[in-house]
């Protein structure tokens, strides 16, 4: 729902200066909605550190009783609406992740790390982008610098975290259909829209316009 009310007013602005919707903009309108809500999560990995490495323990024994998995388990939780901004609730998605990739519970690695910065660091380029790519208010060569270098990050951070999994052998320590749904899936979605992302950049950038965006 979040992603939902922070991509409705890009989309609805783009279409009111417009009259039509533009696909990138549209998709990249999205991406940038869902990276803000990630950002938040973020931004809870790092202040609530200590309680997900604690937490991380309660899930793991939770998942030896039960089997049932952890993931699973924490999206299907229903969250009061006073709860909705809790840093503790979305502490608890890293927690459960966590079970598939302990890096998360422990503050020293790659993953922990990489999150926290794309956390504190993306918020502000990613408004700057999604307000340029539905008005155009910003220089196109500008917005084109912006967006080659954020997208770049995405693309090639992304990608060495799933290369990770396979040079430190963490692939082997999860379930084939665990690694394909709650790696490979979410992470594919930080390398393929970032792509699509980078040659939105490029040819803002070359043509010095926002044509490829459908703004004349």
């Amino acid at each position: 729902m979040a992603i939902i009310i922070l991509a409705i007013p890009g989309i609805a602005v783009r279409y009111h200066l417009q009259g039509w919707l533009d696909p990138f903009q549209f998709l990249l309108s999205l991406y940038f909605a869902i990276n803000l809500v990630i950002c938040y999560w973020e931004i809870c990995l790092y202040f609530r550190r200590d309680y997900i490495e604690a937490r991380a323990r309660y899930w793991r024994n939770h998942w030896n009783e039960t089997g049932r998995s952890p993931a699973v388990e924490f999206l299907t939780t229903r969250v009061p609406l006073r709860q909705s901004l809790s840093p503790t609730v979305w502490a608890d998605v890293w927690a459960a992740y966590s079970m598939y990739d302990s890096a998360y519970a422990d503050r020293n690695t790659y993953g922990f790390n990489i999150d926290i910065g794309n956390g504190f660091v993306t918020p502000i380029p990613t408004i700057a982008l999604y307000v340029a790519y539905a008005a155009g208010v910003m220089p196109a060569i500008a917005a084109g610098i912006i967006g080659a270098m954020l997208f770049w990050q995405w693309v090639y951070a992304s990608s060495l975290y799933l290369v990770s999994f396979f040079v430190g052998q963490k692939r082997t320590l999860v379930k084939a259909r665990d690694f394909y749904v709650f790696i490979v899936g979410p992470n594919s979605v930080w390398v393929l829209i970032p792509i699509v992302g980078l040659y939105v950049s490029i040819r803002l950038i070359l043509t010095g316009d926002y044509s490829v965006l459908g703004i004349e």
